[in-house]
This record gives C-alpha cells, sequence and structure tokens, in this order.
C-alpha cells in the first residue's frame, strides 16, 4: 500500500485530543511510492499533522474572545499592509528594492482572481496565529492558500529505511492535501515541495518541521480571560448584587417552592436592581459572596489581557487595553509602535518573504523582499523625518563634495550602502599641495643676461617673459649661416 492508499482508508472511530494517523498507518508509510516518475523509499518515515486545534481556536478563541480578536486583527491590519519587491544583493549586503516587467511578483500581486497581496497576506498570518503554520500552493498562475489543519508534513530520508523526521538528514518529502480531513472519503493531493510555500515562525519543539501557535501557550489565560466575562455577566444578570442565601422558616415544602418563585421573579434580573428586599417573618437573608470591587476585577480581569497580547507580540497600548491606557502618554506609544514593528512585524514579513520564495522565481543577484516604505503606521513623527531628512541631506552634500556621482550618493544615501558610492575621480582643490595649479617656469642661465623689458610687469610676468625672450635669441642664433675658419 503506497502513501495515496493510506489516506484513502476510513478514519477509525477514535476520539483523541492531537488526531494523527494509527500506527497501522506509520507502518503503511514506510512503503515505497511513485510520484512524478521518481521512486521513494520512506521506511519509518513520519508524518506531521497540524491537528485538529485549528477548529477549537478559531471557534473558542478567535471568535469567543475580544481581546485575541483585537491582537489578531491588530497582527493581521499591519502584516497585509505590506507589498513584495526583489532586493539586490552585493557582496553579502542588501542593496535597492527593484522590480521589472513581466517579473514573477505579478502572481503574488493577484494571487487568485480579485484577489490582492494583502489578502494573501490576511489568510497566511490569520493561520499562522491559529494553527502556528500556513501553507500556500503554486497553481500556475494562481495561488491557494490550504486549510492548514487538512495538511500533512511528509518528512524523512530517501533511501534510508529506518530513518525518522528526527535523522541528521532529514528533509519534507512532500505535503499531503485532503479536503476535509483524514477519513473524508476524498481522495488526498501529494504537492511537491518546490509547490509549496511553508510559513511557520515559530517552531513547534516537539516538531521536525511544524510550527506551532502563539495561542498554545495561553489557553489557561483565555480560559480565565473568558471565564471572567462570564462571571460578569452572570453578576449582571442576577440583579449586579452578591449571591444571597435566604432562609425561610417553612415546613410545607410546596409553600416553600412557592415562596421560591416569587422571591425570584422579584429580586433577580437587571430589572429589579436596586430594589428593597422585604422578607416575611421567619426569613432571614444573608450575603454570602462578594462584589466585583472586592474581587478587584479590573486588575485581575486586566492582568490576564496583558499576558495574551504579550503572547502575541502587540504592546496593550495598541491594543486598547486597559493597563495598556492606564500609563499610555504620545512618548509610549510611539514607543510601543516601534516595538511592534521592529520586533513583531518585520521579523514576519522577513520569514513570509523568504517562505514564499520558494514558488517565485527570483533574480540570481537578489532576494524576494518586504517594501514597507508607504505603510503610514510605520512612519516616523514628523519632527522625526525632519531630522533624518536633515542628516541625509548633510551626508549627501559632503559625499558630493568629496568627488562622488551624484547618483550613486542618492542611491548610497537611501539605501544606506556605501558600497554603491561611484567616485568621479576629481578631488577638491583642498587635496592638491600648495601651488601645484600654476605652471612650473623651465629654468633660466643665470649667466645669460635678459632683455629689457620697457614695461612694467610683475615677478610672475618678467618670469615669464625672461623665458620666451631666451627662446627667440636662441632661434635666431639657429637661423643664422655658420662659417668655417
Amino acid at each position: 500500500m503506497g502513501l495515496i492508499e493510506v489516506f484513502r482508508r476510513p478514519k477509525v472511530e477514535v476520539e483523541r485530543s492531537q488526531p494523527g494517523i494509527s500506527l497501522e498507518d506509520w507502518a503503511q508509510l514506510v512503503s515505497s511510492f511513485v510520484y512524478q516518475g521518481q521512486s521513494y523509499t520512506m521506511a519509518s518515515a513520519t508524518q506531521e499533522d497540524i491537528g485538529a486545534q485549528f477548529s477549537s481556536m478559531a471557534r473558542s478563541a478567535y471568535r469567543a474572545n475580544g481581546v485575541v480578536f483585537a491582537c489578531m486583527l491588530v497582527r493581521s491590519l499591519l502584516f497585509s499592509e505590506a507589498r513584495f519587491m526583489y532586493r539586490r544583493v552585493r557582496g553579502g549586503r542588501p542593496g535597492d528594492l527593484f522590480d521589472f516587467r513581466d517579473s514573477d511578483l505579478a502572481v503574488l500581486r493577484t494571487p487568485w482572481p480579485n484577489g490582492t497581496t494583502g489578502d494573501l497576506l490576511t489568510r497566511m498570518i490569520q493561520h499562522v496565529d491559529l494553527a502556528g503554520n500556513a501553507f500556500v500552493v503554486r497553481r500556475g498562475q494562481k495561488l491557494a492558500v490550504l486549510r492548514p489543519d487538512w495538511v500533512s508534513i511528509v518528512g524523512g530520508v530517501r533511501g534510508v529505511a529506518d530513518a525518522t523526521v528526527w535523522h541528521p538528514d532529514a528533509e519534507v518529502l512532500a505535503y499531503v492535501y485532503q479536503e476535509g480531513g483524514r477519513g473524508s472519503g476524498r481522495d488526498p493531493i501529494l504537492f511537491d515541495v518546490a509547490e509549496v510555500a511553508h510559513f511557520a515562525p515559530i517552531p513547534d519543539p516537539e516538531s521536525r518541521f511544524r510550527g506551532m501557535s502563539w495561542l498554545t501557550p495561553i489557553v489557561r489565560e483565555i480560559m480565565s480571560d473568558k471565564a471572567m466575562t462570564d462571571h460578569k455577566l452572570m453578576f449582571m444578570e442576577n440583579a449586579a448584587t452578591p449571591q444571597m442565601m435566604v432562609k425561610l422558616d417553612v415546613d410545607d415544602l410546596k409553600k416553600f417552592d412557592g415562596l421560591v418563585e416569587r422571591f425570584r421573579a422579584q429580586h433577580e434580573g437587571v430589572g429589579n436592581a436596586y430594589k428593597t428586599l422585604f422578607t416575611a417573618a421567619g426569613a432571614d437573608a444573608t450575603v454570602i459572596g462578594s462584589d466585583l470591587r472586592q474581587i478587584d476585577f479590573k486588575t485581575v480581569q486586566g492582568a490576564g489581557e496583558t499576558r495574551i497580547a504579550a503572547a502575541a507580540g502587540v504592546p496593550p497600548v495598541i491594543v486598547g487595553l486597559s493597563e495598556g491606557l492606564d500609563a499610555a502618554t504620545y512618548s509610549n506609544y510611539a514607543q510601543a509602535r516601534r516595538r511592534l514593528s521592529d520586533g513583531t512585524m518585520r521579523p514576519l514579513w522577513r520569514n513570509a518573504a523568504a517562505s514564499l520564495a520558494s514558488i517565485v522565481q527570483v533574480p540570481s543577484d537578489a532576494e524576494l523582499w518586504y517594501d514597507d516604505r508607504d505603510i503610514k503606521f510605520l512612519q516616523e513623527d514628523q519632527k522625526d523625518a525632519a531630522d533624518i531628512q536633515s542628516v541625509n541631506a548633510q551626508s549627501i552634500k559632503a559625499l558630493v563634495d568629496a568627488g562622488f556621482e551624484s547618483d550613486s550618493v542618492v542611491k548610497a544615501v537611501t539605501a544606506n550602502d556605501l558600497t554603491l558610492l561611484q567616485h568621479t575621480g576629481l578631488f577638491s582643490v583642498q587635496l592638491q599641495p600648495p601651488g601645484s595649479m600654476d605652471p612650473e617656469p623651465d629654468p633660466v642661465d643665470p649667466t645669460e643676461d635678459s632683455p629689457s623689458d620697457p614695461e612694467p610687469a610683475t615677478n610672475g610676468e618678467n618670469s615669464t617673459r625672461a623665458v620666451d625672450a631666451k627662446r627667440v635669441v636662441a632661434d635666431l642664433l639657429a637661423s643664422l649661416p655658420t662659417t668655417e675658419g
């Protein structure tokens, strides 16, 4: 039985928290299979499933928790603002961004009909947040984002019988996509490694090739935040008053039930809030609970919100959480914005560009890179931008005065790469020795008389005229006929 047959087998009705394949399926994976005319022997090869946590995270965290939704929304809105360009690499150093006509970047700008780069990036970051992995497959001149929990990563060593994914030479051999998941009955699709871009910025420590969601370590925080929200809701639904115990001195059970129903109708619910409680003879009302102030509700829930935002890499003040707003100033917001952009977004963009480069043709002297120059959120403050422009202008002037070509100076300063500078070969006059610009006079014989000059002249002019007169005399003597004896 080959690899495809393994995925075609009906699903075994066994419940487990992280559904994977059975030991029998593991054994079947060791057999050989043929893909695109090439035989693969994967003895003891391992399959890494994403698991069912994608659906649970989407339902219980993204859709049901406001803090998680806010953090993911900030990440996706900012992440989707970037564009893709090529970046030149010279001598191992990054250079300027560029593009050319009919480049392969067109497939990233229109990944599918009516799709944009922002749509592609939004899906990628959403899958990474919920499942830790995003899979983008190239289908000709179109891209498709695969649902991560329906993708299995097949890894191993070709030709090695007992190798697993933890073998030093192990690599990803293929990606298997089965619409509807394992046991759906649909035929699985086998994708070659060169067809799939795998974006997994946070590695799973227990897996070789699979990524991990940032939501995984804070599941309990999410549950706690949800419980606090439910507690607040129940508190308000029960007349926004503490829990009470009411003692009734009644022996008749039917009469007791009637009094309880009547008490609830008159004193439970938001509509009965702040009403005065009256009890009959023999009834005793005792408070046995605490109010929201006594349990310091704001502090307890705020601490959980901050831990969720920290795991997302989003400063609380950016999301608008209570603990972040308590200490928020303009300066703090600017610092938080830089923390989000430099510490979270740019590493994600760099990883996404490197992942997508596997399915895009990139020039040999360049790399696929992101372009964030037009993202307003990342722009410096007006004063900072003016200071930067002033410093750049001074650098440009100094380099041009030093003899560098003006065009190369602008490119070097803009790209922060001095290797782009090209010199004109001309230097400033300050670099010449003193007097080197004056023509050096021919030597004059001090024994010969210099012709008189009726007109007054400066020292330099006298010297020049003396030299010219000497040459005239020499020419005249040379033209005279010679005599013998």
